[in-house]
């Protein structure tokens, strides 16, 4: 080992505990932990798909990748039960700092050779300047794209004026891809400023170290330890929503089950992550919600427009969603000042901060200063949008599936019964976490209705994709659900049967396809507690109500701004106990 291929990863006094301790090196990323022999470093990421093994955790002397459970020595990197092993970096303690060696680190090949070019791909024939842009209507956007998927194949390119899009569905493709961001793929490059323009620019579309800094406010604040704790606030919630259906219920009222779900959403997004109870399930009118239903819809035509009129002429539409961004800062003002006399007030709060609120107001950059104001109501936007639609509308797709399941409901009903005994909803984190079968109708509609139905990216250098040569700056659309629609992928694919995750289907299962909350480094932060919050009011709303929906299913549709949405969804609801006395009286 030689001075000249060691790198400075990080000051000693910055690894707290036995880690895992997320770190870079220009932008590769290493993971350290602290064994009885000293620190180690390995490769940051996990070999199965790619996740940060930063995010995971230590049990015994086993680093724990958070995705899929992967075990892994930390004195040899070596796989629990497989052959995979995690390259090892030697490290080496110097002036209050470590260092690793790091010679082929930075020098592996990143590509293998190419045969085709945007050149060779087939795809829709377009217009001089438009391309294909008359062709695109944005609330189906995604159904336009699988249908040329199914016309032209798993790989195509369309045009946006004059610019290329290669549109990805083969699956191997897609995780190809998303594995290789943030080096190689990032976001599309208009999406970061569109959000900045709606006070909207946070970890969702930040790149680099602000990225990887932001990150892990957001995963430490999501992380599965913190569940316990968060726990009897996610009961609190769901009792108040029980609550409402229940005089819905009893007023006969037909119920617009989506706009309930997004109350719970954002009542349990401000609650956990914010520490404020705004409660809006009990409240007839919002406060919230009808600020925030406008920007996904503006966002979504803000990105796929040719040009940015909003930039030179303010429609009505544009004024409409200015006041929204507007109120919704000034509330987010008024949090953040509060938060910060409380963390002055209380100083050692910012040791450990209870929630990714105080986190970020406390929270210091990768050049240790205070995060802007900017870039904390960016984050909290992204908290709430994100917490918000996309749980809520998987949640809806779930409701709107099991209409025509009554078996898979009569599953759900006996899982809830059995656990959860005379108590609405599960009465611990223990018991949530036996709620199998609810979780499998919460997979089983993410794969059929995925509410992130494709990803837009660009490529940050030259790179190729599978064998396609693909120059920087070229826009890549990937495509989630088509792999899981295929019978090569998954037996049976077009029926809904949640049965499949748990093994109880013959015939094709390949589970490694199906990827709702992306995959890779940036897979989503709170995707374990959008799970436990799917289980938990699953279980509640069939253990306590008969659902019916009002009218057939085919007038159900998919709307696309920004992530899909049950078009048109309504039900009216009965008290189970008032069904099973009914039920009783006809059969005497």
């Amino acid at each position: 080992m030689t001075t000249d291929s060691l790198i400075r990863l990080a000051c000693l006094h910055q690894l707290h505990g036995d880690g895992p301790h997320a770190l870079s090196v220009d932008g590769f990323d290493v993971v350290v932990v602290r064994t009885p022999a000293g620190f180690r470093a390995f490769q940051g990421r996990c070999p199965h798909q790619g996740a940060l093994l930063g995010e995971g955790e230590l049990s015994g002397e086993r680093l724990v990748c958070r995705n899929h459970g992967w075990r892994f020595r930390i004195e040899s990197g070596e796989r629990e039960g497989g052959p995979q092993c995690l390259t090892s970096y030697p490290i080496v303690e110097k002036g209050g700092d470590i260092y690793i060696e790091a010679s082929g680190l930075l020098s592996a090949p990143r590509r293998v050779g190419a045969t085709r070019t945007l050149e060779n791909l087939p795809g829709p024939r377009g217009l001089p300047f438009l391309g294909n842009a008359h062709q695109l209507d944005v609330p189906t956007l995604h159904l336009t794209l699988e249908g040329w998927a199914a016309k032209y194949g798993p790989v195509y390119v369309f045009r946006l004026g004059s610019k290329p899009v290669v549109v990805l569905s083969d699956p191997k493709w897609c995780e190809q891809v998303l594995r290789s961001r943030p080096e190689i793929f990032t976001r599309a490059s208009q999406l970061a400023p569109i959000l900045s323009e709606l006070g909207a620019e946070g970890v969702f579309s930040a790149e680099g170290e602000a990225w990887r800094t932001q990150r892990k406010l957001a995963v430490s604040a999501l992380a599965p330890t913190n569940f316990r704790e968060m726990y009897p606030k996610l009961q609190r919630v769901i009792t108040r929503l029980k609550r409402r259906w229940e005089r819905a219920a009893d007023l006969g009222s037909p119920v617009n089950i989506v706009e309930d779900l997004k109350r719970f959403t954002v009542d349990v997004t401000t609650l956990i992550t914010f520490g404020h109870d705004i409660n809006t399930v009990e409240e007839a009118e919002d406060v919230i919600q009808h600020k925030l239903a406008l920007v996904f819809p503006m966002l979504n035509r803000r990105l796929f427009a040719l040009f940015p009129t909003w930039r030179f002429v303010r429609l009505p539409q544009d004024r409409r969603l200015d006041r929204a961004i507007a109120e919704l800062r000034a509330w987010l003002s008024e949090l953040v000042v509060a938060e910060r006399a409380r963390l002055a007030a209380e100083p050692r709060r910012a040791e450990r901060p209870s929630n990714f609120l105080e986190a970020m107001v406390s929270a210091r950059d990768g050049e240790g200063r205070p995060f802007s104001d900017e870039i904390i109501f960016g984050n909290l936007m992204t908290m709430l949008l994100a917490g918000e639609d996309t749980t809520a509308y998987t949640l809806g797709w779930a409701v709107h599936q099991l209409c025509d399941n009554p078996e898979s409901v009569n599953q759900l009903r006996r899982e809830a019964d059995r656990l959860q005994g005379a108590s609405d909803v599960a009465g611990d984190i223990e018991t949530a976490n036996k709620l199998v079968w609810a979780g499998a109708v919460a997979n089983e509609t993410m794969r059929l209705r995925p509410v992130a139905p494709f990803l837009l990216l660009d490529a940050k250098v030259d790179t190729v994709i599978g064998d396609l040569f693909v120059v920087a700056g070229t826009r890549v659309a990937v495509l989630l659900r088509p792999g899981t629609r295929d019978p090569r992928h998954f037996a049976d694919p077009h029926a809904f049967r949640p049965e499949r995750w748990l093994g109880e289907i013959l015939g094709a299962h390949d589970a490694s396809v199906h990827i709702p909350f992306g995959s890779g480094a940036r897979i989503c932060p709170g995707r374990l507690l959008a799970l436990l919050e799917m289980k938990l009011l699953l279980a509640m709303l069939y253990k306590n109500f008969e659902v019916e929906r009002l009218g057939k299913a085919e007038d159900v549709g998919e709307q696309f701004a920004f992530t899909m949405s049950p078009r048109d969804l309504k039900v009216r609801l009965r008290r189970r106990s008032s069904a099973l006395a009914r039920n009783g009286e006809l059969l005497k």
